[in-house]
């Protein structure tokens, strides 16, 4: 395992983060004890960052976690979630500095510890800007001084949003997410003012949400039609050679040591052994080059999310 410094915090992150949306059921049922077992295999082949988030099958995926960490030392990982989103509907969110402050007590309840590493702001782009920088931050900023959370972070899909806010209300971390991957590399041009500013990077969704994988994206992604049928067209190339888009697509993204921690959502302790595997094994420059230029058509087209002043 790789582990790499997270910007100005000093703390160090393994290349491979826990996603815990998959606790949640995001994408399919789970078994609840497999999804422990793999939040286990996971600390016990170097991982040390696990993300979660209230949202995540509406706290069943922080409660599973919870269960997971029972009897695991503290000192063996560090734990992220978040704040605001509580739901699928913009009437779900809440920006609200009580609201927010509530929400990591409820959290640190359901986890079990009595702080997390990083707590973030979820999903951004569905709230005012000057509500999150002014009330949402600060509020933050008081569970940290509390002892509560040790680094305060933001969250969201359009990357432009990063610097709009990172420019009035300074944060310790960013996470986005399907935008550091083979078909959407925006956070890259991104990441010389990340750097710049000392903030730790988390890159969420390397696989863009299972867009990129031989099976295909779950029925409510997101992703346009011409998106899907270039990545279909890609994953039948990468079949044909006998290799994974996966795999690739996981090689791809965790090659870039400029970003921190690639967060990979995953309740099967096998699969958790696959990324391991697979984000450790050499990239097959000639394949990567075919399925960029397959991908090429589509790169860096996305989707909408969020206030349509926020896009």
């Amino acid at each position: 395992m790789q582990y790499r410094t997270l910007g100005s915090t000093g703390v160090k992150v393994s290349a491979l983060a826990f996603g815990g949306s998959s606790l949640g059921s995001a994408f399919r049922d789970i078994d609840e004890s497999e999804g422990i077992r793999s939040v286990h295999v996971a600390l016990d082949n170097g991982v040390n960052l696990i993300d979660t988030a209230p949202y995540y099958g509406a706290t069943k995926a922080e409660a599973v976690l919870g269960r997971a960490l029972r009897g695991v030392r503290r000192d063996r990982y560090l734990l992220a979630t978040k704040v605001a989103r509580y739901g699928p509907d913009l009437a779900d969110f809440d920006f609200n500095a009580d609201r927010v402050t509530r929400s990591v007590d409820e959290s640190l309840s359901r986890l079990g510890v009595d702080y997390v590493d990083f707590i973030q702001v979820h999903d951004m782009e569905f709230g005012s800007l000057d509500q999150i920088v002014g009330e949402t931050i600060p509020a933050l900023r008081r569970v940290q001084a509390a002892g509560k959370a040790r680094f305060v972070g933001i969250s969201g899909l359009p990357v432009h949003l990063f610097r709009r806010v990172i420019d009035r209300a300074p944060v310790d971390q960013i996470q986005s997410y399907c935008h550091y991957c083979l078909n959407d590399t925006a956070l890259a041009g991104h990441l010389p003012y990340l750097r710049g500013k000392g903030v730790g990077i988390f890159n969420s969704a390397p696989l863009a949400m299972r867009l990129l994988s031989n099976e295909g994206p779950p029925g409510w992604h997101p992703a346009p039609a011409a998106l899907r049928a270039k990545v279909a067209e890609a994953a039948a190339h990468c079949r044909a050679r006998g290799a994974d888009l996966g795999r690739l697509a996981l090689q791809f993204s965790v090659a870039n040591a400029s970003i921190h921690t690639h967060v990979v959502g995953t309740a099967s302790p096998a699969r958790v052994l696959q990324n391991l595997a697979d984000a450790a094994a050499p990239l097959d420059a000639e394949l990567l080059s075919e399925v960029l230029g397959i991908l090429e058509p589509v790169h860096n087209l996305t989707w909408p999310s969020g206030r349509p002043e926020n896009n």
